[in-house]
């Protein structure tokens, strides 16, 4: 009788190169250990960071970078360069939209909230039309915009906040069980949305496809305009959500609601793994990096450093992130 002989069991490389690879391809794990690192560091340095009140409440302001940051997920997989700029301003100008439906036009509040993300939805429109249909660089295109919805929110308030929005919409701000209202009802429905939507349909794939060859994506999935419109129409209709959440919160619809939110949606894409060249990135380590983002941001208010450095601290996380994405795609083929 031949007794057959055991198999090896494959051995298990932990070799600092074998470690530097895994972390590097495996964006999650990368995120998890640097958001364990933060959180222990403003724990030990920083007074009342590590109290319940002040990590829950600082998601309520995840809330509104987070869905902007999914927006740049959907828009940046595509490729060709694809980046939406002008998410801050418009979502600046779908707040005024929207003060300006209940307030001047005594619109109620879901027909208004509806109409403001139609709204939303037709601003980025407009980026996906130049840049998908006439062929315009989106950098230029939303740069463009940025500008354009960010003056038309200052002249049409001529920069006083409406402050006379029906009171149910500050509901929305409250807590419940001590979480934020908008994390449970906005937030966590966008990610779910947006994660089916890319990993689980047709056009999700196709997105993706785009980014990746968008000549075998025009012959294979569908109509290569189509699919990179519909991204930036996706992504002014996420901002109107965000504008409607920051209404909520400011008890006003701002002119400046959406102030800077594009560099630190950008950060959070592009730290979250999201190959700027497109064609790879995914929801889940986006939404860690939000929180990431977010308790640095944190952690800095607290010590009271100066908003000037907390912007630069930003602008540093984001050339860092870039490097790390361009280093690991050359040399693993990952972002």
């Amino acid at each position: 009788m031949i007794q057959a002989r055991a198999g090896r069991r494959p051995r298990v490389d932990l070799s600092p190169s074998a470690l530097l690879r895994f972390l590097l391809v495996e964006r999650t794990a990368l995120l998890l250990i640097l958001l364990g690192g933060l959180v222990a560091f403003n724990a030990s340095f920083v007074v009342e960071f590590f109290t319940y009140n002040n990590l829950v409440g600082s998601t309520a302001f995840a809330v509104e970078v987070g869905i902007l940051a999914l927006a740049q997920l959907i828009v940046i997989v595509t490729g060709r360069g694809a980046i939406d700029l002008s998410v801050g301003s418009a979502v600046s100008l779908a707040s005024v939209f929207f003060g300006e439906l209940v307030a001047s036009h005594r619109v109620g509040l879901w027909p208004a909230v509806l109409l403001t993300v139609l709204f939303g939805t037709f601003l980025g429109a407009i980026n996906g039309f130049f840049v998908a249909v006439a062929g315009l660089p989106a950098l230029i295109v939303t740069l463009a915009t940025l500008f354009a919805y960010g003056s038309l929110a200052v002249v049409i308030t001529n920069t006083v906040p409406i402050s006379d929005l029906p009171p149910r919409l500050y509901d929305l701000a409250l807590y419940w069980q001590g979480i934020p209202r908008q994390t449970l009802l906005v937030y966590l429905p966008a990610i779910v949305t947006v994660w089916f939507m890319l990993r689980f349909t047709v056009f999700g794939r196709h997105l993706y496809g785009l980014g990746t060859n968008a000549l075998a994506a025009r012959f294979a999935a569908g109509p290569v305009v189509l699919g990179r419109f519909s991204a930036f129409a996706i992504s002014g209709m996420l901002a109107a959500i965000v504008a409607i959440v920051t209404s909520a919160r400011f008890a006003s619809a701002r002119p400046d609601a959406g102030f800077g939110l594009e560099l630190q949606s950008i950060t959070i894409a592009v730290l979250g793994g999201v190959a700027i060249t497109g064609g790879a990135g995914a929801v889940p380590p986006v939404v860690i990096a939000t929180v990431l983002i977010t308790l640095v941001n944190n952690g800095m208010n607290l010590a009271s450093i100066d908003p000037i450095w907390q912007q630069a601290a930003l602008g540093g996380i984001l050339v860092g992130s870039a490097l790390l994405n361009s280093f690991a795609q050359r040399r693993y083929g990952a972002s």
